[in-house]
């Protein structure tokens, strides 16, 4: 038995996920990725462009990015966007390449990383929650409707539980790689 409710949930739930990913990668591990200049926006000729768009990025050591316009004119403007970005990165720009070098993470700050995870885990569960929520909603409107009987209704409600505990189940381990990978950073 399937319920648009429900494929509706199971859609939203992922979305959620991905948003709650999207956060994840943007979070400052210790290492290297290219993900954390995806917010990074550089005044190109009077319009903000996302870094990504005007340089390649490449990661020569586990710690360091290394930015390389495409257009050799724009190192300043792209070097000005680093710092004024809330990376807290200093570039070290040798007017070919600017080079990010990610420091090593303290005890405490690691700490402070992992809240970071567990804040934005705890906001993609009240949002598969929030989903949940209008699913069931939804069911017991049907079934006031009488478009579907109330053991349809259960059904139903016990496969929204099921698509909703594994999003969260997802959630979980995601959160959890993310925390191994600071605390082993």
């Amino acid at each position: 038995m399937n319920n648009d409710a429900i494929k509706k949930a199971q859609e939203n739930m992922k979305k959620s996920i991905t948003v709650f990913e999207k956060n994840l990668s943007s979070i400052r591990a210790g290492v290297a990725n290219a993900a954390l200049l995806e917010g990074v926006k550089v005044d190109y000729y009077g319009a903000p462009t996302p870094l990504t768009q005007m340089s390649s990025v490449t990661i020569p050591e586990p710690r360091v990015l290394l930015i390389t316009p495409y257009d050799q004119n724009s190192l300043d403007n792209i070097e000005h966007a680093l710092l004024a970005s809330n990376l807290g990165l200093t570039p070290a720009n040798d007017g070919k390449v600017i080079r990010l070098v990610i420091p090593q993470l303290t005890g405490e700050r690691r700490q402070e990383i992992a809240k970071e995870v567990n804040k934005l885990a705890e906001e993609g569960k009240i949002a598969i929650r929030n989903v949940r929520r209008d699913a069931m909603t939804s069911l017991k409107k049907q079934q006031k409707d009488d478009e579907i009987t109330e053991d349809e209704q259960r059904n139903l409600e016990k496969q929204v539980q099921k698509v909703t505990d594994d999003a969260t189940k997802k959630i979980d381990k995601l959160a959890e790689e993310k925390r191994k990978e600071i605390t082993q950073g």
